[in-house]
């Protein structure tokens, strides 16, 4: 019998991002997944709102935070995970291939010689497959690549967290037309997904409310993606997929924080360095995404 992680979601009604605790319940070791750093664009000015309502939740449950992790470089919010591990404690970690992700927004964002471009801006890179342990809880990283190239599943005890892969069945799937992206290698991570037992309970890493429902919604189980999603049923072919997807993403504009929020998600949350007068600064390249 598979073990049962304790999970609170914590909704993000400005981004639509869905952050989590999850937590082993005989020994109160947690982690914290896909965490949120307020950004208002017009003013520039970030705040730490919805991390300190997750901080205030993990104190008070007296829960011990052994992982911030995140499922991929978010491009529309700001990841807090360099603030949860000050508050909180907690190694950093994401997929290993993130150096994929650095390499091109690297370059995009002129960030020149001081940005690694190996993952070093992270605690932990989880290789494909990889196992941990959250206190007592059995976990794996399941490398999900299609929407960027780094995407990964966390596969803990009968709970998966999909990042940006799959979104409820109502909502389908994610873009693929990201630097990176691919359709058809997003099909592809699917089914991994799918393999997991019907009963897997899956959650989501954002929701948009679906056309037809009145309530935002974040959980379901593989069982329900395979006979539902509007996108991807058991049945689907990989060239039925491809053909969706690419012609759904000709339609779709870039997500409105995709510049602020890489940029800052690719150093592991860390803001870039300030310049010489003390101030940092976030770089808008024109014309280049």
């Amino acid at each position: 019998m598979k073990q049962k992680p304790e999970i609170k979601s914590f909704f993000d009604p400005d981004t639509f991002t869905v952050s989590y605790v999850v937590w082993d319940p005989a020994t109160k070791r947690a982690a914290v997944i896909d965490s949120v750093l307020n950004y208002c664009p017009a003013s520039g000015r970030t705040t730490t709102k919805s991390a300190d309502t997750v901080i205030e939740f993990v104190r008070a449950e007296g829960l011990i935070v052994d992982w911030v992790l995140e499922t991929h470089v978010h491009a529309d919010h700001l990841s807090a995970a360099p603030y949860i591990k000050e508050k909180l404690g907690g190694k950093i970690g994401i997929g290993n291939h993130v150096s994929q992700v650095q390499d091109v927004f690297g370059e995009i964002f002129d960030a020149g010689p001081g940005f690694a471009h190996d993952g070093s801006q992270f605690d932990h890179l989880f290789e494909d497959g990889e196992r941990f342990k959250i206190g007592g809880l059995e976990a794996e990283a399941i490398w999900t690549p299609g929407h960027t190239p780094a995407c990964q599943v966390y596969h803990i005890g009968d709970a998966g967290f999909v990042g940006d892969t799959l979104f409820m069945p109502d909502f389908g799937t994610a873009r693929c037309d990201f630097p990176g992206g691919d359709a058809a290698t997003l099909y592809r991570s699917i089914q991994k997904i799918y393999a997991l037992p019907d009963e897997t309970r899956l959650f989501m890493c954002h929701d948009y409310m679906a056309p037809g429902r009145e309530h935002f919604a974040w959980e379901t189980t593989v069982g329900e993606q395979k006979a539902s999603n509007i996108h991807i049923k058991a049945g689907t072919t990989e060239a039925e997929f491809v053909k969706m997807r690419t012609e759904r993403d000709a339609t779709l504009s870039m997500p409105t924080l995709i510049l602020p929020s890489v940029q800052v998600n690719m150093r592991a949350g860390h803001l870039p360095e300030p310049a010489e007068n003390g101030r940092r600064y976030l770089k808008i390249p024109l014309n280049a995404v």
